[in-house]
């Protein structure tokens, strides 16, 4: 085996994390869809399918390394949120999470001198700053648009615009 069993358990842990923003971003996907946001939608899905690649990506260096990933168990995740800023807020909070869960293994893998898994989680580690600032561009913009009547033609525009944008790092998908 190529990998500690620490970080074998950990990586596998971390698969709950990715899992779990694949179906928040479903759910709020389909909550946007149910209020007629479709800007807010086709962003939403697009997280969805981007995160099922970084589980995929996850799965995948489980085994290939010697290991045995295991497809974690889940709970529904919410399903209706007050707006779009909520839906995003919790959507940072989430990212926030995933973010903490790979610096914890990044540091014990370079603790245990697993030099694959801190070559492979750089990836990683870039794409969630990403992540984070993107969803901290848009609770901003959301703050400016504000509340009024028109607001949510705006904000679902705006989100229409992220939903279309390359990613900076596409090549790398």
């Amino acid at each position: 085996m190529l990998i500690p069993k620490k970080i074998e358990k950990m990586l596998n842990e971390h698969l709950s994390y990715e899992l779990g923003a694949i179906y928040r971003y479903l759910a709020v996907a389909s909550w946007c869809d149910k209020e007629g946001l479709d800007g807010c939608a086709a962003f939403f899905y697009k997280q969805s399918d981007e995160e099922k690649l970084h589980f995929q990506k996850f799965f995948q260096y489980i085994n290939e390394v010697g290991g045995h990933a295991l497809v974690p168990e889940l709970k529904q995740p919410k399903a209706t949120f007050s707006s779009v800023l909520e839906a995003c807020e919790l959507s940072l909070d989430g990212e926030n999470k995933v973010t903490k869960s790979i610096y914890k293994i990044v540091e014990t893998a370079r603790n245990e001198g697993d030099h694959a898994t801190e070559e492979f989680l750089k990836f990683f580690v870039d794409e969630q700053k990403e992540e984070e600032v993107l969803f901290k561009k848009i609770i901003d913009r959301i703050k400016l648009i504000g509340k009024g009547a028109q607001s949510m033609y705006y904000i679902d525009k705006e989100m229409e615009k992220f939903a279309t944008a390359k990613p900076a790092n596409s090549t790398a998908k």
